[in-house]
């Protein structure tokens, strides 16, 4: 079987999502739930969903090892970012190469990087007038949203469309495909 590691600092619905998926084809299993916020909901959604929630700060995060090291007791086969806000500390992605994966609410290289994320991404590509927009799920690297691109899905948007509408089609793409592509990445699904 294998582990799947979520980092999420939010609500956690992709992670729901993808503990749910994996639950159900008994192929892989989310081991744990990891966030930087301690009043997240995700942390609740894993909870609910019987799957080892932590919180942890900067400090053990960026400037001791002991992220890190819980990492390395896990054993993940691959770690995944689903709306996580922080920068991945270099001493993580060089001990787990290739395993590090984030997805990302926009067709990168457009509308990535600090700052960019959620609500931020989908007012810019509206007040933009944007026609279409999308998910990038990639590796991660030691820069915001620069890592090898894996996969991408795209939606049109009407001139009507607001940053609500953009983000509810958003959320939909990330849902169908995000376990998907989690499941490629670790050699499970031959890709189509």
């Amino acid at each position: 079987m294998k582990r799947i590691i979520v980092f999420a600092s939010g609500s956690g619905t992709n992670a729901e999502n993808i503990i749910k998926y994996f639950h159900e084809r008994k192929i892989a299993e989310v081991t744990h739930v990891f966030s930087n916020n301690l009043h997240a909901k995700v942390l609740k959604r894993a909870h609910n969903l019987k799957v080892k929630a932590l919180h942890f700060d900067r400090v053990s995060f960026y400037d001791t090892n002991d992220v890190l090291n819980i990492l390395k007791d896990a054993h993940p086969d691959i770690i995944v970012l689903a709306g996580f806000l922080w920068m991945f500390p270099k001493k993580i992605i060089d001990a787990f190469p290739n395993k590090v994966i984030n997805i990302h609410p926009a067709l990168l290289p457009k509308y990535g990087g600090k700052g960019m994320y959620g609500d931020h991404v989908h007012e810019a590509v509206v007040r933009n007038k944007e026609k279409e927009s999308g998910i990038t799920i990639h590796y991660v690297n030691e820069q915001y949203d620069e890592g090898a691109i894996i996969f991408q899905a795209k939606i049109s948007i009407a001139e009507s469309d607001t940053a609500k509408d953009v983000a509810n089609a958003i959320h939909q793409l990330e849902y169908k495909h995000f376990p998907v592509v989690i499941e490629q990445v670790l050699g499970l699904r031959d890709e189509k």
